[in-house]
């Protein structure tokens, strides 16, 4: 049987045999070479004779383009999923696998660059066909629906939109140190998610999904029954939170965010069966925190800001912290040794967006040292996240007294 591979090594000897015969040998290794070296970085091999068998059989098992270009075009896939994600393609296959016409039909969009779209993304393995012209969603896909358990749909919806423009104006952070943000709307990133109605409300929505990924981690990993009073700090929706509160009873909360997240947090929770023990308080965390709670509990928010604004935070959290309350960080951790970590891409991220940035244990200590507190330890989750616990530091207290 001839292999796939051979069969890509046949015009090759045909151009092989060519150049023998009219003399053009020199150059036909030339070139061979060029092409060889392209190879070699791809799939690692030494080029050593040009017509070694090794290389030969490197040169058929190339099928697809540099391990680079597919990194740097990224970008192509990433734009793929938000599309199908916006156009709430995975939604509409829940029930049943659908032709790229009827997709086309239940979506507005040309049945021809549907089909496109869908074919691409049935080679990252999002969707999958299904008979001779029929696509579903693959369990990787799946979290592409909407109200399912797991769901990221507006979180790539608002990775697409907002954090895309952001993220043309990476080589401006980098060269400055400041975020991208601004120069793609205009305006520090939660300035326009305050003002920009529907962008808040995606990324609103996204943070929710996120809190439902994170609530059981953090529940699974974090024994709260000591803590009578919680502060969710920057707490979005009260999707944790209210999380919290159905696994502890006894428990009182209070969720703390911009104005405008807490008038939409009370739409949501109106009817939620912990509204009583929950206390919306809206305001600036820059500014100040509600005070007396045992335990005050921030979610992905240190990382939105850099060291400055992230030791007022802390600060303000101590101000209003009994002797005896605790502050816990829900936070990725990047690791000091060098290994990959996804953290070190999201720092980026963070970068881009607001000028944050993901930190290191001894980054968290120093950070919490600067605000007066005292790191106490770092509960590593089922999740990539960390819980990142701190208290009073009494010694600040002695000596400022």
């Amino acid at each position: 049987m001839v292999t796939d591979n051979a069969l890509r090594l046949v015009p090759l000897f045909r151009i092989l045999t060519s150049s023998l015969r009219n003399d053009r040998w020199q150059e036909f290794k030339r070139v061979f070479r060029q092409g060889l070296s392209a190879i070699a970085i791809q799939t690692r091999r030494r080029v050593g004779s040009v017509l070694s068998l090794p290389v030969l059989a490197s040169v058929g098992s190339v099928k697809e383009p540099p391990r680079l270009f597919q990194l740097a075009s990224g970008y192509w896939i990433s734009q793929a999923l938000y599309v199908a994600a916006k156009l709430r393609i995975a939604d509409f296959l829940k029930d049943s696998p659908k032709s790229a016409s009827e997709i086309a039909l239940a979506t507005g969009a040309d049945e021809d660059s549907i089909y496109r779209l869908m074919r691409a993304l049935c080679s990252v393995g999002a969707f999958r066909t299904v008979g001779a012209d029929k696509f579903t969603a693959t369990a990787l896909g799946i979290p592409m629906q909407s109200d399912v358990p797991g769901s990221l749909r507006t979180m790539i919806v608002t990775l697409g939109e907002t954090h895309y423009a952001a993220w043309a104006h990476l080589l401006e952070s980098v060269k400055t140190g400041n975020a991208g943000f601004p120069l793609a709307f205009g305006t520090e990133m939660f300035d326009y998610l305050g003002r920009d109605v529907e962008a808040g409300a995606i990324f609103n929505h996204a943070m929710s999904e996120y809190s439902a990924l994170s609530s059981c981690a953090v529940l699974l990993s974090y024994d709260f029954s000591k803590t009578r009073s919680l502060v969710d700090v920057g707490g979005g929706c009260g999707r944790l939170l209210t999380s919290i509160l159905r696994m502890y009873p006894s428990m009182e909360g209070t969720l703390f965010d911009m104005p405008p997240v807490v008038a939409a947090a009370q739409e949501k929770l109106e009817f939620h069966p912990c509204r009583e023990r929950c206390t919306l308080v809206p305001g600036s965390f820059l500014d100040f925190v509600p005070p007396g709670a045992d335990t005050y509990l921030m979610s992905s928010v240190i990382h939105d800001w850099d060291d400055e604004h992230s030791i007022t935070i802390l600060r303000n959290c101590r101000r209003s912290m009994r002797r005896h309350s605790k502050i816990l960080l829900l936070e990725f951790v990047v690791p000091t040794k060098k290994k990959s970590s996804f953290s070190t891409v999201l720092d980026l991220n963070m970068l881009v967006m607001n000028g944050g940035r993901e930190r290191t244990a001894k980054e968290f200590r120093e950070l919490f040292a600067a605000a007066g507190l005292k790191m106490t330890r770092i509960i590593p989750t089922m999740s990539p996240l960390n819980v990142i616990e701190a208290v009073r530091d009494q010694s600040a207290d002695d000596s400022a007294s």
